[in-house]
């Protein structure tokens, strides 16, 4: 109590969440401790077929993606057509993909482009939320603001000198109003980045468990090692 800390062997690296416990029962916010977060590249032109040129940042929260404002593709990320979005933001990705070589300062399986997110375009401080969507991996939407999404929009925003450590923004998901808050608590370095862990909090609920069973029978019961 108040909260206990989980710590989560995610793809990207270890990452801590504190979840508040009363002594019976967990509760909201839950919040967690990115990994080292970064901008990759900003202003970056990219030529977008169907779109003509557009300007996108490039940051990492534990993944890459490309961050534009949905208005540079004639869109409204809070109005337009949810369809419209992802597709005008799959195709930023295959181009960004096409003309841009990521890199990754400890792992080049993780030098590839997650997805894009496009925003309202307000990324400068300001207490209200800012809206933005995400699409990732095929297509898909989250139904959330992105917990890496929002780890790498606030590097990036860090980065350009429009927020400050322990400033904290709100985002909004365009598709479900969902909200998030996110702050850099923590300058730091990665490889040749200069970095910030961010601390991402949000709503969570339970939506199922898993049991795991070990059967006395069962030879490989401990593990095994390859050699």
């Amino acid at each position: 109590r108040p909260e206990t800390p989980v710590r989560l062997r995610c793809p990207c690296g270890p990452v801590t969440a504190f979840v508040p416990w009363d002594g019976r029962c967990s509760g909201n916010p839950v919040r967690f401790h990115s990994v080292p977060a970064f901008a990759a590249a900003t202003d970056l032109a990219i030529d977008v077929p169907g779109h003509g040129k557009v300007v996108v940042d490039i940051g990492y929260g534990g993944t890459f993606y490309a961050f534009l404002s949905a208005e540079q593709l004639g869109l409204d990320v809070c109005s337009s057509k949810t369809r419209d979005l992802v597709n005008a933001a799959s195709a930023v990705t295959e181009a960004v993909k096409k003309q841009f070589k990521l890199h990754h300062p400890e792992s080049e399986d993780l030098a590839f482009l997650y997805g894009t997110i496009l925003t309202d375009g307000k990324d400068a401080f300001c207490e209200e939320p800012t809206t933005n969507i995400c699409v990732f991996a095929d297509e898909q939407v989250d139904r959330s603001p992105t917990g890496s999404g929002v780890t790498a929009r606030i590097a990036l925003q860090y980065h350009k000198g429009l927020i400050q450590l322990n400033q904290t923004r709100t985002f909004r998901s365009s598709t479900t109003g969902s909200l998030f808050t996110g702050k850099a608590v923590q300058a730091t370095k990665f490889g040749d980045y200069n970095a910030v862990i961010v601390e991402v909090s949000g709503e969570a609920f339970y939506t199922g468990t898993a049991t795991f069973t070990v059967e006395e029978e069962d030879p490989l019961k401990y593990g095994f090692f390859f050699k």
